[in-house]
């Protein structure tokens, strides 16, 4: 228990991070890549950045919301959001500038982590009513 509450903490600075990359990865496919990958491969860097930016966004969201949540599935979320954007978004990097279709054998990996930390998120967030400490045991 203690793990997850203090990893909830952790994760508006990795969403700060994952937005800051996001929008470097932006700015380097817009100015620099433009010119040199094909329109099919900018479409896939430009699709793994929105997915980077709008999962930052997420671990941010998941900060505010950190005291109105159940922390063990509040963290499990931060982590499954975390895994995703590295595994979907990374991939897809990695497969737009070097053309090596094994990247995306992974992608769908980071995509079932990214919508389980979605699922966590909701259930996390979902009201329930809380039990008297007498029947916790």
């Amino acid at each position: 228990m203690r793990s997850s509450r203090s990893s909830l903490r952790y994760f508006p600075a990795l969403g700060a991070f994952f937005g800051l990359a996001g929008v470097a990865a932006g700015a380097f496919g817009s100015h620099v890549l433009e010119s040199k990958l094909s329109g099919e491969m900018l479409e896939i860097f430009d699709l793994a950045t929105r997915y980077l930016v709008v999962h930052a966004l997420a671990l941010l969201l998941l900060g505010a919301l950190s005291s109105r949540m159940e922390r063990r599935w509040g963290a499990a979320a931060g982590w499954g959001f975390c895994a995703g954007v590295i595994l979907f978004s990374g991939t897809l990097y990695a497969y737009s500038l070097t053309g090596v279709l094994g990247w995306v054998m992974l992608t769908p990996v980071g995509g079932t982590a990214l919508m389980a930390g979605w699922a966590c998120l909701f259930w996390s967030c979902w009201p329930r009513r809380r039990r008297p400490e007498s029947d916790r045991k």
